[in-house]
């Protein structure tokens, strides 16, 4: 993976570069900031509907467009020795949003600023978009369980004190549940299954097919969605959510 740190003032030079060594065409006169109308929701302060009157109940929320970062690259983009700072804890414990935000660059010269950053850190970095953003930016982003990044499209992020190409790492997370153990025995499904979600909204009462399990010790109920998808089920005006499994089909599987 490639990377290098910048001061400020040469950041657009730096990326302008980057994009022309990839796209092999002469450099725009600037990076713009993509025209796509900002969503309502952010990925730590997310729109959660939980089930009523239910044994176990159901959260679910809409993760926007988000970036996860490796201590390497937040070295490089926000200068040596620096950590992310937490700002809002999420609903799993020990996961936080960062007051720290970066510009995701596409091929089409087109950014998304002020793209927040998640902790803690992790092995490798990752940036998740919906499919909205994705065509903004001119990326054809893969569906892909969240760390599932190889072979995946690379992107440019942009810091107050650096920059780091990413030659992969840009995907549209698969919407999934997260479960611990007694949520499993509860649902009769293992890591890795696939359930659906049905989610009742006025007038717009839907079921989304195919949610990941992910399974963890530790790890509360819940359904994260994207914002394409949060908007698509009117999920902030929904009045009731529940999960699904699957009906085998004649064959037995």
């Amino acid at each position: 993976m490639s990377t290098a740190t910048v001061n400020p003032a040469d950041v657009e030079r730096v990326v302008r570069e980057v994009l022309v060594r990839h796209l092999g065409s002469r450099p725009a006169a600037g990076v713009r900031e993509s025209g796509i109308p900002v969503l309502r929701a952010s990925a730590e302060s997310v729109e959660s509907v939980v089930t009523a009157a239910s044994r176990r109940p159901l959260v679910v929320n809409i993760s926007a467009r988000h970036v996860h970062l490796t201590q390497q690259h937040v070295e490089i983009l926000f200068g040596p020795g620096a950590k992310l700072t937490p700002e809002k804890a999420l609903y799993q414990d020990g996961y936080f949003a960062a007051k720290e935000t970066v510009a995701v660059v596409g091929p089409r010269r087109r950014m998304l600023p002020n793209v927040r950053v998640l902790g803690p850190c992790r092995p490798d970095s990752q940036v998740e978009l919906a499919f909205t953003d994705g065509i903004s930016l001119g990326i054809d982003l893969p569906v892909r369980i969240s760390g599932d990044v190889k072979g995946t499209p690379g992107c440019v992020l942009m810091g107050p004190h650096g920059v780091v190409e990413l030659q992969q790492g840009v995907i549209r997370a698969m919407r999934h549940v997260h479960m611990g153990p007694e949520d499993l025995e509860y649902y009769g499904v293992r890591d890795g299954d696939l359930v659906h979600l049905r989610v009742e909204s006025p007038a717009c009462t839907t079921v989304l097919e195919d949610l990941a399990v992910r399974a963890g010790k530790g790890i509360k109920l819940e359904v994260h969605l994207d914002t394409d998808e949060g908007n698509a089920v009117n999920l902030d005006r929904a009045v009731k959510v529940e999960l699904v499994k699957p009906k085998p089909c004649a064959c037995g599987h």
